[in-house]
């Protein structure tokens, strides 16, 4: 089987290029395009850094204002799948350290994706400011530099530090649990992380002139997200409550419960420690996971002693400030949006982030000030724009921008001068990158049968002719938690999917991105909609709307709708072709979930009712439906969706049979695909896969 999809992976190739040489785009050239990522800014110079792919080959660069004249620091030519991650600064900015490599899997191997005998690891390394060669510390990752030229890290659940310019030999700061977590103290004393021990957690303080560890105010409760203050006396950190040991577990089995939080203030000399604020009890007091992930962090400290929190007890993710003294918390991101990345200014006074604020599908760079007032506008156009930080002397911010045509760039610019905008590293882009030949995505919305407002992004192919009816084809994001844009996402996944379906417009179909409930950007009830996933899969219902409103078009082929998505996007896409053969005709499912309780590893507690709900919601239970052809791509070695979902559902439609199934399989490929010729080998095959299902002989 594994022979078969590489030689399918030739054939597909092959076929493409024919196909491309006749006028669309080539995927080459749209996914061949830089992706900048980890931007990220010295507090003390005016200096940022960045990692970029490109091709397969890994980077990383680094500018320093007023100029921002862009330079290569270290360069990675091979396509091996290790990623680059974590960049960050020692606190004087002349230290870069980054991690090269993946995490490790269940059996304790790092992802290695060219299945090279010689193995591959997950380690962290520095490089000097000034160039040079740079230096690897030992295996690990989230390194942390102190203001004294040590690195802490986490390995194999255990901190260890190392001198930073690799002089010394690491050293094992032992402590029972997983640890994990570590933040210096501003005069480098000391170094806080969080200690793990199954059903609750602590905060723990190593001193280093005293070699001794110190547990801050242990509780049978889970403490973590701990933050520094800036004269290194005293420790901000979140508290969850304990849970009941028979509590039903599963992120997308279990039922909705709230989940509240507070933050408590600790003195580290003394160890007395005081809550300070907690959540309400309710769903939208819940603690801000997403916020704590992918946003600025679950807590910030800012100036005047005020901590930076998100939060959605308004029923919309947003930043908020609160004294350490305690009292209210002041809002910082007003209105019926989402701010979704947030970072401090080095003076702590304001605060840089981006919302969809005024513009629902897209994200905008806003400034506002720590003590409240109106946000200021950074940004203007139909541009997208992320990953804003502010470097050394607050004149200036750096972010990351993209358009409906151009992927995401790193730009400079300086406060209240919108026209001092500046690409750092034009000359990367190829020049044969074909923006000119691609379209702009319209915004459409359509009602659900149960009545929810649903967002899409339509793709017209450009060639189109009036009259014509043309095949069409709908994307669904992962995640869930993602929202697709009016323009090239800030995600490398999905920058990749965005290409995908340009490309797919650019061969004559119309594609349609759905964004279904449980995704975010609409707020917290829609992306908690009740009855989503193993509990009754009612976002499944927005797939079935917008394959309806494609059938109501006159330029669409009904006969002729297609479904493509990756992770929880080919969990729809299954659906649809399990329960709906009669809506689309064909799909592309990536890494797909096909059976909600084999999926969930943390699925503890769950009742008899609850587990035949969640196999009810699963696509397994509509194979007996399914007639549509269908093509599977999946890598053994996806750490996020088990590969034996792929093998189970395979296995079911042979056994059921009338169903034509085709196979990419990628040996020792993660779910995230690490290697730029997989990418390729991939949406070749879907492209290929669809214009032999979807389009008329002939045409």
């Amino acid at each position: 089987m594994k022979r078969h999809g590489i030689a399918c992976i030739l054939v597909l190739f092959l076929f493409s290029l024919k196909a491309e040489a006749q006028g669309a785009a080539s995927l080459e050239q749209l996914l061949g395009a830089p992706f900048p990522e980890n931007l990220t800014a010295a507090k003390s110079v005016n200096r940022v850094a960045w990692a970029v792919f490109q091709q397969g080959k890994r980077s990383i660069w680094v500018a320093e204002g007023p100029q921002f004249t862009a330079r290569p620091l270290v360069k990675y030519d091979d396509d091996d799948g290790q990623e680059l991650s974590e960049l960050s600064f020692s606190p004087d900015g002349n230290t870069l350290t980054y991690v090269r490599g993946g995490g490790k899997n269940s059996a304790g191997q790092s992802p290695n994706p060219t299945s090279n005998p010689a193995g591959a690891e997950q380690a962290v390394w520095t490089v000097s400011w000034s160039g040079g060669e740079a230096k690897r510390i030992d295996t690990g990752f989230l390194p942390k530099i102190s203001s004294r030229g040590l690195v802490a890290y986490v390995h194999d659940g255990q901190i260890w530090t190392a001198p930073a310019d690799g002089s010394g030999k690491p050293s094992h700061l032992a402590a029972r649990g997983q640890n994990s977590s570590p933040v210096w103290s501003p005069d480098a004393t000391k170094l806080a992380f969080v200690s793990t021990r199954g059903d609750h957690a602590f905060i723990a303080v190593y001193d280093v002139a005293a070699k001794t560890v110190r547990f801050v105010a242990p509780t049978v409760d889970s403490d973590g997200d701990a933050v520094w203050s800036t004269d290194g006396t005293r420790l901000a950190f979140v508290r969850q409550a304990a849970e009941r040991r028979d509590a039903p577990q599963g992120y997308f089995l279990a039922p909705d419960k709230p989940h509240p939080w507070a933050i408590w203030i600790a003195d580290v000399a003394s160890g007395n420690a005081r809550e300070i604020w907690h959540s309400s009890a309710t769903p939208q007091g819940s603690y801000p996971y997403m916020g704590a992930d992918t946003g600025g962090g679950a807590i910030q400290w800012a100036a005047d002693n005020h901590l930076i929190i998100p939060s959605e007890e308004d029923g919309w993710q947003h930043v908020y400030s609160l004294s350490v003294d305690g009292g209210a918390t002041k809002l910082l991101t007003p209105g019926n949006c989402e701010a979704e990345q947030w970072s401090v200014t080095p003076d702590g006074k304001s605060l840089i982030f981006n919302s969809n604020c005024g513009d629902i599908d897209r994200r905008h760079l806003w400034q506002t000030s720590i003590s409240g007032g109106v946000p200021v506008k950074l940004s203007e156009g139909n541009g997208i724009e992320w990953g804003g930080v502010v470097p050394g002397d607050g004149s200036a911010y750096v972010f990351i921008g993209s358009d409906a045509q151009h992927p995401g760039r790193v730009f400079s610019a300086r406060f209240g001068n919108e026209k001092s905008r500046k690409e750092l590293i034009a000359d990367l882009t190829p020049k044969d990158f074909p923006a000119q030949q691609l379209v702009t995505p319209q915004q459409v919305i359509f009602k659900s049968a149960d009545g929810w407002d649903i967002h899409g992004q339509l793709f017209q192919p450009a060639n189109a002719k009036a009259g014509e009816k043309r095949p069409a084809v709908i994307f669904m994001h992962g995640g869930p938690m993602r929202e697709m844009l009016l323009g090239w996402h800030y995600m490398f996944y999905y920058s990749n999917c965005y290409a995908m379906n340009q490309y797919l417009a650019s061969r004559g179909y119309t594609v349609l991105s759905v964004n279904y409930r449980s995704g975010v950007g609409y707020g917290r009830a829609f992306r908690e909609a009740p009855g989503r996933a193993g509990r009754g899969a009612t976002e499944y219902q927005d797939i079935v709307a917008a394959g309806k409103f494609l059938q109501s078009r006159n330029d669409i082929d009904a006969q002729h709708i297609g479904l493509w998505g990756g992770s929880y996007g080919g969990y729809l896409t299954a659906m649809g072709l399990g329960r709906n053969s009669d809506i689309f005709a064909a799909g592309v499912d990536i890494h797909g979930v096909h059976d909600w309780p084999t999926d969930n590893w943390d699925g503890k507690n769950i009742s008899p009712e609850l587990y035949k709900l969640a196999h009810d919601s699963s696509p397994v239970n509509a194979v007996e439906k399914w007639r549509s052809p269908v093509l599977f791509i999946h890598g053994d070695d996806d750490r996020n969706v088990y590969f034996t979902q792929s093998v189970d559902l395979v296995s079911r439609l042979r056994e059921k049979g009338g169903v034509e199934i085709e196979q990419l399989i990628f040996p020792d490929e993660i779910h995230d695909f690490l290697l730029y010729r997989n990418w390729l080998a991939a949406y070749h095959a879907a492209s290929d896969f669809f214009d032999r299902r979807l389009k008329p002989a002939g045409k």
